[in-house]
């Protein structure tokens, strides 16, 4: 079993953490100020655990904003009196007392890491600073099995997913260092952030109090314990969803493993969170789910959800039980070199095995319950390179609502949509007509000479109606016909976000 962290946790007391934010804050502590500082390569080698690089790019720089880099990006001791002069206001003693240092007569050991985080939403551009536990490369070591993780891949893909939407009350189940929790906040009347463990609750509430947002309640507890009887206009969640084998000798990490068997966290939360959305309520979610003895891992996970729902899965990875295992096995620190990587190795496919798991997939689930109406039921694969994909998923839940009551009378072509026609040589008739998407989930959707017209036509001057008719004529086909066939490829299309309704 891997050993808990000999640091304290962090003790977020109101004035010192606005004092280390107004040091911060006058220091630049930001990600371009550091990035021009120590120049943008070394910048991307931090991000894949080198920090030599910087090292050597402010070896000879005793500047303040160098000092509090190497102090709280890097995780490195300083000398007191740099220290001293960089943090006027919180001072060395303060910074030991926030718990996030150590120090003697002459230097600062740094006990956390406080790092800028830029951001993009529905609002605009922002950054904040993010606490979190030392990392593998300040540790030089394994992490400990209570590690407090910063904002990693998965924290940011999910904010990414997340529907841009006003609410009364959200809740961010799993805050962590309360990444989710922050960006929710902005367009929430009050958030509540739970987590299992204590110690990611201190370093969120920190995080909190560092960046000013006064509007989240933390609260301590597994699952949806702490907010029992309690219903939310949006919940998100970043789980520990990470499927390890429950035998001795496998480290069991608290930011990316719930303590469950296989893919039953990722099941109890989707079969749990309907119970606590209000009407309309959405629920967003990152998980993994088994593919199990011929039985997909989407099938299993839409058999999870209420009927009643509305439900869209994205699943942007497959892997096999080998991939997998590899990549978590290197993520907890361990290499192939290491004496640890073949047992451990075993012990993941033998867990696969005795499951018959033949494949695991990644994604995100959205959850809504809806008033009336028929839910949309939607699990698809998409492997492409996507963007903005909260607003995509806003934007098909709206088209969804709108096709409630029929097509809408006039549709326009989204802005980021193209069409591309491909021809054989000498050949004026095009062989493929495809619709580009340049945002979003970034499809390209195939249609024939019809519906190319159709789309071609959507301008906002013809309503709906008049170009059926129009293409009826032209193509030279009963009308009734020519709709039957358009009408579902048409819904197909505002579901994509290809078109959207007219004014």
């Amino acid at each position: 079993m891997t050993a808990v962290s000999d640091a304290p946790a962090p003790l977020p007391d109101p004035l010192r953490s606005a004092a280390l934010a107004a040091d911060l804050d006058a220091a630049d502590l930001r990600s371009e100020p550091l990035r021009r500082l120590w120049g943008a390569e070394a910048d991307d080698a931090l991000a894949r655990g080198m920090r030599e690089p910087i090292l050597r790019a402010i070896a000879e720089d005793r500047g303040v904003l160098a000092t509090l880099g190497r102090l709280l990006v890097l995780g490195m001791p300083q000398p007191r009196e740099a220290v001293e002069d960089a943090l006027p206001r919180l001072g060395v003693d303060g910074l030991v007392a926030l718990g996030l240092a150590t120090a003697d007569a002459d230097s600062v050991t740094p006990r956390a890491l406080v790092r800028p985080q830029s951001f993009v939403d529905a609002d605009g551009v922002g950054e904040w600073w993010i606490a979190s536990d030392l990392d593998e490369v300040a540790l030089d070591g394994p992490l400990p099995a209570d590690h407090v993780l910063g904002v990693g891949g998965a924290s940011r893909t999910l904010a990414e997913t997340i529907v841009p939407i006003e609410v009364e009350r959200a809740l961010d189940l799993g805050t962590g260092c309360g990444i989710q929790a922050l960006l929710v906040a902005r367009r929430a009347g009050a958030v509540v952030a739970t987590d299992i463990s204590a110690r990611a609750l201190a370093f969120a509430e920190l995080n909190a109090r560092l960046n000013g947002v006064t509007n989240i309640e933390f609260r301590h507890g597994s699952m949806f314990e702490p907010v029992a009887g309690e219903a939310f206009d949006l919940i998100v969640s970043n789980p520990p969803f990470v499927i390890t084998p429950r035998v001795d000798g496998v480290p069991a990490y608290e930011y990316r493993d719930g303590g469950l068997v296989g893919d039953a966290l990722v099941e109890q939360f989707v079969r749990s969170a309907p119970g606590f959305l209000t009407q309309n309520g959405i629920a967003q979610l990152l998980g993994n789910w088994e593919t199990r003895a011929g039985v997909a891992g989407l099938a299993r996970l839409e058999a999870w959800v209420p009927a009643e729902l509305d439900l869209w899965v994205v699943e942007r990875e497959e892997l096999s039980p080998l991939g997998y295992a590899e990549l978590w096995i290197r993520d907890g620190g361990t290499t192939p070199r290491d004496p640890a990587f073949t047992p451990l190795l075993t012990a993941w496919l033998d867990d696969f095995a005795a499951r018959g798991v033949t494949s695991i997939g990644f994604g995100y689930v959205l959850m809504r319950r809806v008033a009336a109406g028929p839910p949309l039921r939607r699990t698809e694969r998409i492997a492409q390179q996507v963007s903005n994909v909260g607003a995509a998923l806003g934007t098909g839940l709206a088209a969804h609502d709108a096709l409630s009551e029929g097509i809408p009378a006039s549709l326009v072509v989204a802005s980021d949509v193209t069409e591309a026609r491909h021809l054989l040589p000498g050949n004026d008739d095009p062989s493929v007509i495809e619709l580009r998407q340049g945002g979003g989930f970034a499809r390209t959707v195939n249609v024939d000479p019809a519906l190319a017209g159709f789309v071609g036509a959507c301008d906002g001057e013809l309503t709906v109606v008049q170009i059926v008719a129009a293409l009826a004529d032209l193509f030279e086909v009963p009308l009734a016909e020519l709709w039957a066939d358009l009408e579902p490829r048409i819904r197909s299309l505002m579901l994509d976000g290809i078109l959207v309704p007219g004014e």
